[in-house]
């Protein structure tokens, strides 16, 4: 937390499915990218505690509090300028305008090519 001298961005995955959350950590540090985890949102407005988060990667469907839930809590702490990409397997256009109107920067479908994600985070949240 007080690396000044680290210029790695932290990223925060937001995944319930173990094997999404490791291609997902596994990418983004082969591009130098710091990753967190959280297997549910619930964990994640745990660790929304003052430590550096410069993007969030977040499921859309999970267990308990979902992806836009999510988006809406976070939307009302410090964290709420914090970009966010939505990973999921959701592709309704209902879904993807409520995620636009929360200020979800990038929705990716699942499944996804680990370069899709990683130039999408790239543009976001630069290294």
């Amino acid at each position: 937390m007080h690396q000044d001298t680290a210029v790695s961005k932290q990223i925060l995955i937001i995944e319930d499915s173990g094997s999404f959350r490791m291609v997902v950590k596994v990418a983004l540090e082969r591009s130098g990218y710091d990753v967190m985890e959280a297997s549910s949102a619930d964990k994640a407005c745990t660790m929304l505690d003052g430590r550096t988060i410069n993007l969030i990667v977040c499921d859309l469907n999970m267990p308990g509090m979902n992806g836009l839930s999510f988006v809406k809590h976070l939307r009302t702490t410090d964290y709420k300028f914090t970009p966010v990409v939505m990973l999921t397997t959701e592709s309704t256009a209902d879904k993807k305008s409520e995620a636009a109107a929360l200020g979800v920067k990038a929705w990716i479908t699942k499944p996804f090519q680990p370069t899709q994600l990683v130039n999408a985070i790239s543009k976001l949240c630069p290294m």
